[in-house]
């Protein structure tokens, strides 16, 4: 997923809500240690910008005031310092696009002058420190590192069929499925991660899932995408912590990047499945209120033009409540619940740039960061003809704080020792 309000970063709760599972024991024990090669491999599909990218800037005058070459990183809770201010990242990250109707609509992106864009160890657990805790457990039950545990990593801010995600994608999994004796590979993916796996298994064949693919663990998955995406591209969000710019200069230059990036309409509420049910952006200077529903008359009443040609094709890009899209294989969901979550904000007028007051809010149910809506999108799922479909609720644990859950984890163990459904 998706974006983050903040609070969740500020502690995990205390005492947890117990589980209300769905054909699992709450408070299970995890299965005892029994070695790696009697389980399927795990390849991690991480969150919305939680993959170690390398920025290289050379020459470059896109942004004068800023460093002209030098490199930095992006990513959560990145620690690396940088000669680059957060203003010149947001500046150098964001996407030019080309309206140029004779190009597919993937193609029409492209980096600014003079800077690239790298993941950091594709593939190893070092690419996305964030889910210590799950490697941690799965190295409980035998597993290794970049062994039989390897990650899908991903730029943010570009869609799934960008950036060669596909074919780099495929060729991990069949490599890890060789490099395993030919076991066949469990997707986990986390928030915006399962976005990515979802089309990697709506865009190979039945043959190659039956082959490569033993189970999908989504937590927390985006699908349908959140309500919240909307505000960010008035307000913007810093990727280094989450947290709400605090200078108009930095909300500007933060929410241009965002209003850039493809992904971030392909993870905004798709009206296909939420309809009218939340408001997402309440003008407070004509009284008017938009929906999922309304996205288009919302950019046009904020003049984002580029906007709303790239939100039509985006919003809703990754299809999954239709029976053509199903992933057909064995899911196992997770999601938290009870939770405040911001979903919009009432925001001064339509301009570019405001400065996010937390009393604007608005909010709904959710596990914190996604709301209900989006967390119980898959239940579209129950419909698949012969796979395997559970998604197993996780009261008061929030967004963040879902993959490294001691209960969670140990209930992805147990899922990981269960034989994949054998479908004509």
């Amino acid at each position: 997923m998706a974006m983050f309000d903040g609070r969740w970063m500020h502690g995990v709760l205390a005492a947890l809500v117990p589980l209300v599972p769905l054909g699992l024991t709450a408070g299970r024990p995890g299965p005892p240690r029994s070695p790696a090669r009697e389980k399927p491999p795990v390849v991690l599909f991480p969150a919305f910008h939680f993959t170690k990218l390398q920025v290289t800037v050379r020459d470059q005058t896109t942004a004068p005031g800023c460093p002209r070459s030098g490199t930095f990183q992006d990513w959560f809770r990145n620690d690396r310092p940088s000669r680059f201010s957060q203003v010149c990242r947001d500046r150098l990250l964001t996407l030019r696009y080309r309206d140029d109707p004779s190009l597919p609509m993937p193609r029409r992106f492209a980096e600014q002058p003079g800077v690239t864009v790298r993941i950091l160890d594709y593939g190893r657990t070092d690419s996305a420190p964030y889910y210590e805790a799950l490697y941690r457990r799965l190295e409980t039950a035998g597993y290794v590192r970049d062994r039989d545990i390897r990650v899908a990593g991903y730029d943010a801010r570009l869609t799934p069929d960008m950036g060669g995600f596909l074919e780099r994608t495929r060729r991990l999994i069949e490599d890890t499925y060789r490099d395993n004796g030919g076991r066949p590979v469990h997707l986990v993916g986390h928030s915006n991660g399962p976005l990515y796996a979802q089309y990697l298994l709506t865009h190979t064949s039945p043959a190659w899932r039956a082959r490569y693919i033993h189970g999908f663990t989504p937590i927390a998955g985006n699908m349908p995408g959140q309500g919240l995406m909307y505000s960010l591209m008035f307000t913007g969000q810093n990727i280094q912590d989450f947290g709400y710019p605090t200078t108009r200069q930095n909300a500007r230059s933060s929410a241009r990047m965002y209003q850039s990036a493809p992904s971030t309409y392909m993870s905004a509420a798709d009206p296909a499945v939420f309809g009218d049910r939340e408001v997402v952006i309440r003008d407070s200077s004509t009284g008017r209120s938009y929906t999922p529903r309304d996205y288009r008359r919302l950019f046009a009443d904020a003049g984002l033009r580029t906007a709303g040609k790239i939100a039509a094709y985006y919003i809703g890009f990754v299809r999954f409540a239709d029976p053509k899209s199903f992933p057909d294989v064995d899911v196992y969901g997770e999601k938290g619940s009870g939770l405040p979550t911001v979903v919009g904000a009432r925001l001064a007028n339509l301009s570019t740039g405001q400065i996010a007051d937390p009393a604007s809010f608005l909010r709904r149910d959710g596990d914190g960061n996604q709301e209900d809506i989006t967390n119980n999108a898959i239940l579209a799922w129950r419909a698949m003809r012969c796979h395997h479909f559970s998604l197993t609720d996780n009261p008061g644990v929030d967004h963040g704080a879902l993959p490294n859950d001691p209960a969670l984890l140990d209930r992805l163990v147990t899922v990981l020792g269960r034989p994949r459904t054998r479908c004509p």
